[in-house]
């Protein structure tokens, strides 16, 4: 009588094949989540912009930005301020106030050096935000040291 059935080395072969196939979507995977996590970052810095100029053109701004993200949300202009997910060592989104010439700088870090936002965006700068107003200007406050190429940092 002949028996069916599969051998122990045709087991070890499938389970190895099934082993370097899952090795692989999960190393496909991990670019993946890094580009949605950055998608996610670019987003919120968008809607924070609008409702920091949504602020800068009500009564409560009275035609200057704020000196911290959380007056966006004490005023309802934003119904709170979104924080960074995990992955870049972000706990928040970078905020700079320029008082002087009613400016500010806004960006993150981007896990991804090759991020089209970084290079497509007008009004946005990679790298160190400098102090002072866009276009001009000596004041203001220093956008947290970052000096990485991978800060995505808008202007208004």
């Amino acid at each position: 009588m002949k028996r069916r059935g599969f051998t122990l080395i045709e087991l070890l072969v499938v389970i190895a094949i099934i082993g370097i196939l899952s090795s692989v979507v999960v190393a496909s995977l991990n670019g993946a989540r890094k580009k949605a996590r950055d998608a996610r970052r670019v987003d919120d810095v968008k809607q924070l912009q609008l409702a920091l100029e949504l602020y800068f053109d009500s009564s409560v701004g009275n035609g200057k930005y704020p000196t911290n993200l959380d007056a966006l949300a004490s005023n309802s202009f934003i119904p709170k301020v979104p924080t960074p997910p995990t992955g870049a060592g972000e706990t928040a989104y970078k905020y700079a106030p320029l008082t002087s010439c009613t400016s500010y700088h806004l960006g993150t870090t981007l896990e991804d050096t090759g991020n089209i936002a970084l290079s497509s965006k007008k009004g946005q700068g990679a790298g160190t935000a400098a102090t002072g107003c866009p276009g001009g200007g000596t004041t203001g406050t220093d956008f947290d040291g970052a000096t990485s190429a991978v800060v995505y940092d808008v202007v208004p």
